[in-house]
């Protein structure tokens, strides 16, 4: 395998390791917090509203909102390192 298609097969490795993390972090927000273990969370409170049924309605917005902001910066991150940034980075 050339350098080239080394480089190439190593970054996407890492951009494929990034995505899967990302996901397993919103998938645990999302159905985690929001299904499976709402009536623990539900013991707490938070602006009124039991924890459970807010990780359920505005929590996992939140985290995916958060994880796109993440998934920017890893990925710009990626992309300097293995020297293929679009122009202006």
């Amino acid at each position: 395998m050339s350098d080239g298609k080394a480089a190439a097969a190593a970054y996407w490795k890492e951009n494929l390791r990034v995505l899967l993390t990302l996901l397993c972090v919103w998938f645990a927000v999302s159905f985690g917090c929001g299904i499976l273990f709402v009536d623990e969370l539900d013991k707490f409170v938070v602006g009124g509203f039991p924890l459970g049924f807010w990780f359920a309605q505005q929590g996992s917005i939140y985290t995916f909102v958060a994880l796109i902001f993440v998934y920017v910066w890893q990925m710009n991150r990626l992309d300097r390192k293995y020297n293929v940034a679009e122009e202006g980075e």
